[in-house]
């Protein structure tokens, strides 16, 4: 992928040129990236702010995807 870096006078990187062939490429294995701009519904919204405030009370049990997955072997 041939990407372009966008920066402004001052040097700071401020966006992303995509060729158009390697945006066709992304749209032909990711149909639903135009979509990826939509605002997430507010009952999502509502359920990651509520598992987020659950896992800062109780850090402790929040345990590695391995810990898991190894539960699931067993």
């Amino acid at each position: 992928m041939r990407l372009q870096v966008i920066q402004d006078g001052k040097g700071n990187n401020t966006g992303v040129f995509i060729p158009m062939e390697d945006w066709d490429l992304i749209k032909k294995n990711y149909p639903d990236v135009d979509n990826l701009e939509n605002d997430i519904p507010q009952w999502q919204k509502q359920l990651l702010d509520t598992r987020l405030n659950n896992i800062n009370k109780n850090p402790d049990t929040l345990h590695p995807i391995n810990d898991f997955f190894d539960t699931l072997d067993s």
